[in-house]
This record gives structure tokens, sequence and C-alpha cells, in this order.
């Protein structure tokens, strides 16, 4: 396997007579999701189907700062590379769960979440790259101190080698960079607003910091695609986005790396960006070293619904009409699998244009057709297979549900409208950033959510509707109440929280700080002037003066014809979802054949089970891994339960009840020759407890 490395080949044979027992060597997880391909697969063998019921906790890793934790650890030289839900990078040692060191921006502490770090090395040089907030830090891998060669001390800014129009604006990275010689390309995320910068794909050198190449997704005159968006948009200060955020993966051997895109910006509204829009939702294969496009595949025109591509593509070989084709395959938030031949970009199985509606909305051009694969079969059901019969049948206000479902507008690919859009699979997928995982035999196993969402779409409010508001409110009013709502309730089911009191909770600074900087899923404001900042603050605090008239940077550059009205989940009274279950699922699909080979509930509402009420499925956030011993291991769910379950089967073997739900990837790895399974533990998404620690298992 190219996508792991031999430390150390440690051979034990016991000669008695003529048989001999071979232990098996040290492994490492020294790369994100398990190796360039994202495959999230080990060779392991020790632990098993027999003895996975004999799993204990090795080793618990607990840190002074605590919450969501979405990182897939890497392991690399007997030391696990993590960092804590404020991005203090830790090194630990992977066999007693010891820190080694750590390593804290010394300017700001960051609250985004991190999902992995990078390792490089060259002989005695030893680098960990890790983003934290805006930077791009080169560490020693064995003490933890910057490289002071790299960058600017160490660090480079994400805003390096970006036009100018994207100099003050929102740019970061949640998911680790991957690694091809000596450059790192890195993915961003951008505001998903008319703030967003542009989604440039940037590679990094590891030695020096500086950018090696760039590679436009919202193209330039002369570049290829130019034509598919309004003529002046890469330079229009109200278009941005098409950035890859979830991660890429890479041919080694080849020199090709496949590149998926997110939405343009604004998120729901494309009246301002007319056309294809080239190369958002996009799958591209680049050559790695120059970043010259070899091909690509467009996964959605126009897209109007937020549905950007969710994790790395997985890099696999299958057998089809008795030949072996080394392939690429993309899940996505609609629960489809794109798969492609990897040099020629012949799609394994066919690829229809299906008609969709039109929109309703002034300005607007939806796209009139979207690429649906054949096989495999959606592993998620889609808004216009749903009926009033799909109720859930454990709400209590059936009636009122079905009066709002009646109402909305279900057909698939129906676009945003102020009548109401159902959004299904919704924002988070379907497939989300923890990927699938793809065994030797072309298995891919992908766990899914089936959560509905409802799009409303209302005229953007005037100018002359804020007068009379203070700056702050005004500003609170602009880019605060999609997700918080106008009287800061929030909505904590739709995991946005209320803002109310907020008072009791958070110092001035810290509320300043998350306003310019970011938090989870919230993007930074960074691009608002810090007066303006300053004041949404204030009104927050109820502090602010009575002051009016105060101009905002923002006001006039970022308004649209239209804006979504907010991020809600279709609920029930009781904050269940409103359709009938599964609410998650776990898949195991034969991308030899493209058929099924299991489908199953995955995942426990509590208070259901409370009440005995089983297998209705759950949202779920994190991977799987698979092994060679035909074992996967995923947590992911609101319940707080690490599962094992029998890859052929999809039976669970084995389950522990975590200190915290794990919202992320486990890794495994083999060590002093003993094979651990290590998951992070942080709680706070779905509303789940908080949590601190990475926990280690072992037989």
């Amino acid at each position: 396997m190219t996508n792991f490395k031999y430390l150390l080949l440690f051979i034990a044979i016991i000669s008695i007579g003529s048989v001999f027992i071979i232990k098996d060597p040290d492994l490492d997880w020294a790369d994100y999701l398990g190796g360039n391909d994202r495959n999230h697969y080990s060779p392991l063998t020790q632990i098993n189907l027999d003895n996975v019921k004999d799993l204990k906790v090795a080793w618990q890793f607990s840190m002074a700062d605590s919450g969501q934790l979405q990182l897939n650890p890497i392991i690399k030289n007997g030391i696990m590379y993590c960092a804590s839900s404020t991005l203090q990078i830790y090194a630990v040692n992977a066999s007693t769960g010891k820190e080694i060191w750590r390593f804290g921006d010394p300017l700001k502490i960051w609250a985004n979440t991190l999902r992995g770090v990078s390792y490089w090395e060259n002989g005695n040089d030893k680098r960990i790259l890790a983003a934290i907030g805006q930077n791009l830090w080169a560490l020693n891998a064995l003490s933890g101190k910057p490289i002071e060669s790299f960058g600017d001390s160490g660090k480079v800014n994400f805003h390096v080698g970006m036009p100018k129009i994207a100099q003050d604006k929102y740019i970061i990275s949640n998911t680790p960079g991957t690694v091809f010689e000596n450059l790192i390309i890195m993915p961003t995320r951008v505001s998903e607003d008319n703030d967003a910068a542009p989604g440039d794909i940037r590679a990094f050198d590891v030695v020096t910091g500086k950018v090696a190449w760039t590679f436009h997704t919202i193209p330039y005159p002369g570049e290829y695609g130019f034509e598919t968006f309004p003529k002046n948009a890469y330079k229009n200060e109200v278009i941005g986005g098409a950035n890859n955020w979830c991660g890429s993966a890479v041919d080694i051997k080849r020199g090709i790396i496949y590149i998926p895109t997110g939405s343009s910006s604004y998120d729901f509204y494309g009246g301002d960006r007319k056309g294809k829009n080239l190369f958002s939702n996009t799958l591209l294969a680049l050559n790695v070293r120059t970043g010259k496009r070899l091909w690509h595949f467009q996964m959605i025109h126009h897209d109007i619904w937020d549905r950007d591509a969710p994790a790395p593509p997985n890099l696999i070989t299958i057998k089809k009409d008795g030949k072996s084709i080394d392939a690429v395959a993309q899940v996505t938030k609609q629960g489809l699998v794109f798969m492609f031949d990897r040099v020629t970009e012949k799609p394994i199985y066919p690829i229809n244009e299906v008609p969709m509606p039109a929109s309703k909305l002034e300005g607007e051009s939806a796209w009139p057709t979207q690429p649906i694969p054949t096989l495999p079969a959606p592993f998620a059901r889609a808004n216009n297979e749903l009926t009033e019969n799909d109720i859930s049948p454990y709400a209590e206000n059936k009636d009122e549900l079905k009066a709002l479902f009646k109402n909305l507008d279900k057909k698939k690919n129906s676009p945003g409208s102020e009548n109401g859009t159902l959004i299904f699979p919704g924002y988070d997928g379907g497939a989300e950033w923890g990927g699938a995982a793809v065994d030797p035999d072309g298995i891919m196993y992908v766990n899914s959510n089936e959560m509905a969402w409802v799009l409303k779409m209302q005229k953007t409010p005037k100018k002359d509707a804020y007068f009379g508001m203070t700056n702050g409110e005004k500003n609170y009013n602009i880019f605060c109440t999609s997700c918080h709502g106008a009287e800061r309730k929030g909505n904590v089911k739709s995991g946005y929280p209320s803002l109310v009191n907020i008072t009791n909770r958070r110092t001035k600074e810290e509320i300043f700080q998350t306003i310019t900087n970011g938090k989870g899923k919230m993007p930074g404001f960074n691009s608002l002037y810090p007066a303006d900042r300053e004041a949404i603050t204030e009104f927050l605090l109820g502090i602010e003066k009575r002051e009016f008239g105060a101009a905002s940077k923002n006001i006039d550059p970022y308004q649209t014809k239209y804006r979504g009205t907010g991020y809600n989940k279709f609920l029930d009274s009781k904050g269940l979802p409103a359709i009938s279950p599964p609410w998650g699922t776990f898949n195991a699909i034969n991308l030899n054949t493209g058929e099924y080979v299991w489908k199953i509930p995955f995942g426990e509402e509590p208070e259901l089970v409370a009440k005995g009420i089983r297998n209705t499925g759950s949202e779920n956030y994190g991977g799987p891994v698979v092994t060679a011993s035909g074992l996967l291991f995923i947590a992911a769910t609101k319940d707080g339960t690490f599962r094992a379950f029998d890859k052929k089967t999809g039976k669970v073997v084995w389950e522990y009840k975590l200190p915290a739900a794990a919202f992320a990837t486990p890794s495994t790895y083999m060590l002093n020759g003993k094979q651990y399974v290590v998951i992070a533990c942080g709680g706070t998404k779905l509303d789940t407890p908080k949590g601190n620690s990475y926990v280690a298992f072992s037989l």
C-alpha cells in the first residue's frame, strides 16, 4: 500500500516444528483519513471479529479546554498529533496518552473547528503543518517549535497570494492540506454570503511557505470557464466562494490531485452570477506540480442550494467488465456517488442530465438540468420522494406539520422560493465532511444524514428599512438574523445558539473576537470595520449608545435581491425530525457493480430510546474506518456511542459509551506490537454535552 509507510518491521518468528507465526509490524496512520487516497482503510488485523468484544480503554488524553472536536488524529513515529477545540496543537505519546508538547498561536485563540494536521519530512527535517485561524503554521514535529524559515517566523497567512478584493475577507482552513513532494495544497473556508472571498486553490512550498501555484475557481479572462460567470465575476465584490474546504486526494504515482469544490456565493440566490458557474461544485483533476487543469466534472450547475462537495474523494481500483480500473469516487450532500476513470474522466456509470424546475424568484435563472448518476442509487431519500404519509409517526403536532409540508415546494432540486422549499437531504447532507471508507475489494462504506430543512427566501429590505436603528442594531439585522433570529433566540436544534442574556456567558472581548474570527460553523466578519463589529457587540450587550446614521462598510456592496430567512430544520414540537425515520443510515455499496451490499439505520435518539423506540437512526457527523480484519469503526452519532460493525453484514459487534459524543473520524495504528483505535470526544454539536478528550482502545 502506497499510503502507509512501515517504520519498524518487527518480525517475531517462533519455530514450532515447521510452523511459523508472523507478528503484525508497527504501522502508522500518518495522513488524514489514513492516506493520500482518503480511503479510511487500514491493513491491520490484530483487532478482528473474534476478539473485538474484548476492546478496553488503553489510555485517555484530556485537555484543559472543552468543546467540539472534529479531528482525525495522525500517528507518526509513535507520536499522535491532534488539536483541542481552541486549536492548541498537541503531540501525545501514542502508547501512553502522555503529552509531549503543545503549541498555541501566540497572538490569539481561534474558535473554529479543525479536522486534522499534515505531516512532512525530509531526512531529519520533520514538520507538522497546522491551520490555526487565518495562518498555516509549520512546526518541528519533535519539539513543537515553529520553523522560523517558513513564511513569517513559522506561519503563512491565508491571504498571501490572494487578489486585492480578498485581503480583508474571512479566509481560514478547517481541513488539513494534502502533501505531495515539497508542496502542500491547502483547502480554505470562506464566508457563504456576499462578502465571500474567491475560492482560489493554492499550493504552498512546505520548506519556504511561498505560494507555488494558484488555480482560479472563478476563472479570469482567457481561462477555461470564464464565460460561465458574468464577465467581471473574478473581481466582483459580491461574488466569491467556489472554494475547496473539504480537502483533496492525490494520486502519487501519476502526480494528479483531485479537488472537489463548493458553491459560489451568495449560496441561495444566483441572480448576480448567472451561468453554470465553473468551477464551483466541481471535481477538479489538476497536475499537482503545476496546478494545470487536466479535466473536470461539474456536479451541480449554478448551485443555489448550498450543495458543496462535503468530503475528499476516494481513489479506488475497481473491476468492471473484466477490467481493472483506477477510479475516483466523490460522495455528495444529495446522497449521490459520482465515479470516473482517474485519467480519462470517463464516467464509470452513465450520468444523465435530468430536467429540473425553474426558479420563481425575480432575476434568478436556475440551470434547466442537473447531472444524476444512473448507479449507484442514491444513499439518501430526496424531497420529491416524500409525501404527507412521511410525517414522523412520533410527532405530537402532526396536523401542523402536514399543513406546513403541504405548502412547501417539494420537486427534486426545487429552487428556494418565497413560499418555502423543502431541502432534503439538508444542507449538511446526505454525506458530510466525515466522508466515506473504501476497502481494497471496492466496497464503499458511507454514513448519511436524512434531515430535512426549510429554505424560505424574501426580498432584501431596502436601505430605508434600517432607518431609526443604531449602527449595531442595523448590522445585526443585516448579518446575524438569518442564523440567530430577529429576537436573538437562535435555534439550538438547528445548531444556532441563543444570544439572549449573552452578557451572562461572554465578555465583551470574547463576543468581539467571535464576531471577528468566527466560531464553529459561523464565519468571521473581519471584513467589517472594527467600529461596526464593536457596535454589534455593544448592541448584544445592551450598552450601545443610541446614535444613528453611522455608515457600515458592508451595506451597499453586499446587497442582493433576495435573502434566505434563516437556517431552519424541519422539526416537530419536541425538536425531533419531522419526517419519518430513518434519520441517519449506514450504507455499504459495491462500487464494482453499483449495487448495495447492505443499508441500516444508524444511531439512536436518546429520548425515544427511553420510550422503547429503537433503530430510528440519527443525525451523524464523522466518518468510518475499515480494516483488513473485516471491521468498521465509527462514532459520529449524538447518542455518544462508539461502535464496531461487521463490514460484510452491517451487524454491530461491539459498542462503548464515550465520555462525550464523538463527531469525528477515528484512527487506527500499530505500535510496539499492539493495535490501537483512537477517537476524539468533544460533544457540543447537536446540543450534546461538551467533552475534551481523545480515547484510545486496545485489546
